[in-house]
């Protein structure tokens, strides 16, 4: 990322966010630990750190999918930290990029579920049929997994979590692993359906992701309310 751009995260927000996304975020967007997180991710850009993932893609969850359109919320915990891996969308990546180890076990866990062979690791049509894939952090830096940790970036996606329990029903929210577990505090159940498991990634996923069949729960769950199934 060019040392010329200056982060503005509310201007960003509301050049890139869904309008109702936005309405509801801005005031967050305000607060004092997000002018802190400002402040931080402008010292890492002036000191030549590359931050994935660009600029414009960090509220792009945001922008795939409005707000009155989620109905289910997969959480990640932060971006990718390779070159040209992370695109604004957890566990996604760009078309023509290999998949990582946790994407490919998420697609075996996939065709045993609902027998589908996927074979792009881009989730963006996920999230337009209303699966807000969301990391916990935003940003990351290129070969520093969770750099950017306990900056700010959790404050604003618990906001996020917590609105979503506030003013919403019937949601899904697709847990995975220890941390994404974390936020089951956030979460009224009576409200809400939780669908829980192990990381899928390969130091876990034989733990208990494999066989767990969480893309015909979310379906399962969607046609119970008279919703439309989402094509995986």
């Amino acid at each position: 990322m060019a040392k010329s751009i200056q982060i503005d995260l509310n201007l960003l927000a509301q050049t890139t966010m869904s309008p109702d996304w936005y309405r509801c975020l801005s005031p967050i967007l305000h607060e004092p630990r997000m002018q802190s997180l400002t402040k931080y991710l402008q010292s890492r850009l002036n000191s030549h750190a590359p931050i994935f993932p660009s600029y414009a893609e960090w509220f792009y969850a945001f922008q795939v999918t409005p707000l009155n359109k989620v109905h289910t919320i997969i959480l990640g915990q932060d971006p990718y930290h390779g070159v040209g891996q992370a695109h604004g969308l957890c566990f996604s990546v760009p078309d023509g990029v290999p998949l990582p180890p946790s994407l490919k076990n998420i697609f075996k866990e996939l065709y045993t579920d609902l027998g589908i062979v996927r074979q792009s690791g881009n989730l963006s049509d996920w999230a337009q049929q209303g699966i807000l894939l969301l990391n916990t952090c935003l940003t990351v830096e290129d070969g520093m997994p969770g750099i950017h940790q306990k900056k700010g970036w959790e404050f604003f996606t618990d906001q996020v979590i917590s609105l979503l329990d506030r003013e919403c029903s019937d949601i899904n929210f697709v847990l995975w692993g220890s941390y994404a577990l974390q936020k089951k505090a956030l979460i009224n159940a009576s409200k809400h359906r939780i669908i829980e498991s192990v990381h899928p990634s390969p130091l876990s996923a034989y733990r208990g992701f494999f066989g767990s069949r969480p893309f015909s729960t979310i379906n399962k769950n969607l046609a119970k309310i008279g919703k439309k199934e989402v094509l995986f």
